[in-house]
């Protein structure tokens, strides 16, 4: 679950929506346009339980922190973290109002089983990026929780891993700076979209949503 402290930054989870589908990014990030379905609320109801930004929860050696607003400079984007796990380490970072150091850990929770794109590692990867800005640390791993599953997985954040969402991200701003939705491109992946009804990918092959809908109205 995210949201923007300042209309200039973009929403950390729309790179999730970027890898799946450009246009479902833009759909919903630039013509703000949205539908629910079962995995969205599902999604939503999984991350209420994990975005309890009252709790702040300390277990010997490890300090959770839950639904934890983060923000990147560099790449323009902010949101919150499921959860970040401080766990000590004598090349950690200090906490304020609490003593010792400790690494910053991601941990994002998932609807379903693990995918077989990269978007869940790349979103986990967005995070790490700011929180590595606002620690001034560097974040070499992460984790993922699958709902479905009841299991973590370790993900390493390597630089290429890194290097990727930045390439992601920038796009994303240029798209957005230039208020582009790119046209349909139909596939296996149409099918589960939550979008699938507004998208129209049968019909709009050849035109955006906002024409279609301009010409309807005309009609």
């Amino acid at each position: 679950m995210d949201y923007k402290q300042d209309d200039s930054y973009l929403l950390l989870s729309g790179i999730q929506h970027f890898q799946f589908c450009p246009r479902q990014w833009a759909l919903i990030h630039i013509e703000q346009q949205w539908e629910e379905n079962v995995r969205t609320v599902e999604g939503q109801h999984l991350h209420q339980k994990a975005d309890d930004p009252y709790v702040r929860e300390k277990r010997k050696d490890k300090l959770t922190v839950r639904g934890m607003a983060v923000k990147s400079e560099s790449l323009n984007i902010s949101g919150q973290c499921d959860v970040v796990e401080f766990v000590e380490h004598p090349t950690g970072v200090s906490l304020h109002g609490t003593p010792g150091l400790y690494r910053p850990i991601p941990v994002e929770y998932k609807r379903g089983k693990p995918k077989v794109g990269k978007e869940d590692e790349l979103q986990l990867a967005a995070q790490a990026i700011c929180l590595e800005e606002m620690f001034l640390c560097s974040i070499d791993e992460g984790y993922l929780y699958y709902h479905e599953t009841k299991h973590r997985h370790q993900v390493m954040l390597s630089d290429a891993l890194k290097d990727e969402v930045r390439k992601i991200v920038n796009k994303m701003n240029d798209y957005y700076r230039t208020r582009y939705t790119p046209r349909v491109k139909t596939g296996p992946h149409c099918k589960s979209c939550s979008l699938q009804n507004i998208c129209l990918p049968e019909l709009m092959v050849r035109e955006s949503v906002t024409t279609y809908l301009e010409r309807r109205l005309k009609d």
